[in-house]
């Protein structure tokens, strides 16, 4: 859609310039808290299943997931810094991310992209997901604002994450795209940043009570089968 992307790139442009302040005192941070590079880059699948490099700031010590193939950690790792924590909670670690908008990479709203070594469990159905241009934020992100903590509370993240919550995410994103619009869209940025302070609940984000209560029931699996 032209619209989309041309609100994208004004919007992304004007948010790397208004955050750069921010940006530049988390690069300090974290260049003079720990070793490594300020920046963790990873590749990832968006728009019609092509892969990019996406941006994020280091969170984690250098010797963690040295491939960058994309494995699933406990909030409460030890393997996350001490500024990681801070960014990872606000958000912050993902303002880098801008740049992959302005670059045509992904969009403001849009489903997450996806790491290629998880592909293999999409079906083509689920492939639909790859129609639109990935994002920053979704129906999706919003739901599982909550994904470290759930983390935090089983023994063995990346099974819980695959047999559970990423078919969950699926199946919102697919939710997404059957509604997309820039109406929609321009709400998925109001509603992400209330989810954020905690203002606003989930059926206020997905109107399927089907679909809904299935975040009730992963939860539930916790601590039972994982």
């Amino acid at each position: 859609m032209f619209l989309k992307r041309s609100i994208d790139i004004v919007v992304s442009f004007i948010g790397i310039i208004l955050f750069l302040p921010v940006m530049l005192i988390i690069s300090i941070a974290i260049k003079l808290t720990s070793k490594g590079s300020i920046l963790f880059k990873q590749r990832r699948v968006t728009i019609d299943m092509k892969e990019f490099t996406i941006y994020k700031f280091r969170s984690m010590k250098i010797d963690f997931d040295k491939d960058a193939k994309g494995i699933q950690v406990r909030g409460n790792s030890n393997v996350i810094t001490s500024v990681g924590r801070i960014i990872r909670k606000t958000k912050l670690d993902e303002l880098p991310q801008l740049f992959n908008i302005l670059l045509g990479d992904m969009s403001f709203i849009g489903p997450r992209p996806e790491l290629p070594r998880r592909l293999c469990y999409y079906s083509e159905r689920d492939k639909k997901i790859f129609s639109v241009r990935s994002g920053i934020t979704s129906p999706a992100s919003i739901i599982f604002s909550n994904e470290e903590y759930l983390m935090n509370q089983v023994k063995d993240p990346e099974k819980f994450y695959i047999e559970q919550i990423m078919p969950y995410k699926i199946e919102l994103n697919l939710y997404y795209i059957e509604r997309k619009n820039i109406f929609y869209d321009i709400y998925l940025i109001f509603v992400t940043f209330f989810k954020i302070i905690k203002k606003i609940e989930d059926k206020d984000i997905i109107k399927d009570k089907d679909l809904l209560s299935k975040k009730k029931e992963i939860e539930e699996k916790i601590g039972i089968e994982y």
